[in-house]
């Protein structure tokens, strides 16, 4: 007859239960490591992918757009000589650039690589909406050269239809000065003096501004 096996003691147990523990370790850090080979195989993968795509992706479009090649002072008439041309993003581009802008008059300095727009050429586009932009002379060249694009200013006519004995009187208030063309010096018939200036008008007041600019004598206080 068989012998019954002897009797496990609890060392015994207990050494076995350690093998098997340590059996399962390594079985799960083989685990482990296989996902970790795994998804490190697989972001490998995504980078090599991503820079492919990044290498064969075309840079986005440009567009050709006129700039100033030099700083430009206001009142200056623009020159073929005075521009070139640079490479932008089309979203970059302002939408108001001027395509040729050579005889057009500055507004105000350019400054160089700007963009010519119509906010920066004496012109329609020069005013906002509800102004006009004005031309008038200021027979005084002296006080007319102490304007600055920007400034606002009352305009005041005194002499022929201003009143009683040439009273001065306030034609429009709170305009503003849009640009300081150079000017010849040549007034109307050609008598010499006075400055052209440009000045945003309330629609409203263009007339009564344009009529006393022909029959009285302009002058101006800057607006407080």
């Amino acid at each position: 007859m068989l012998s019954d096996p002897p009797p496990t003691t609890p060392a015994q147990a207990l050494g076995r239960a350690r093998v098997r523990l340590g059996a399962a370790r390594r079985r799960l850090r083989a685990l482990v490591l296989g996902h970790r080979r795994l998804l490190a195989a697989g972001l490998t993968a995504v980078a090599v992918a991503a820079g492919l795509h990044a290498v064969s992706t075309p840079p986005p479009a440009s567009v050709e757009v006129v700039v100033a090649a030099a700083d430009l002072p206001a009142g200056h008439v623009v020159a073929p000589d005075d521009l070139t041309s640079v490479a932008q993003l089309p979203g970059a581009v302002p939408e108001d650039v001027v395509a040729d802008p050579v005889g057009a008059v500055l507004a105000g300095p350019v400054s160089a690589g700007e963009p010519l727009t119509r906010a920066r050429l004496v012109g329609p586009g020069l005013a906002s909406p509800g102004l006009a932009a004005v031309p008038v002379r200021l027979p005084d060249a002296g006080t007319a050269a102490l304007l600055d694009v920007g400034d606002t200013v009352d305009l005041l006519a005194t002499g022929s239809g201003s009143g009683a004995g040439g009273d001065s009187r306030v034609v429009a208030t709170d305009v503003t000065v849009l640009a300081l063309p150079a000017d010849s010096g040549s007034g109307p018939a050609g008598v010499a003096g006075g400055r052209v200036v440009v000045l945003g008008v309330p629609d409203e007041l263009v007339t009564p501004v344009v009529d006393a600019a022909a029959r009285t004598f302009l002058s101006y206080a800057w607006a407080g």
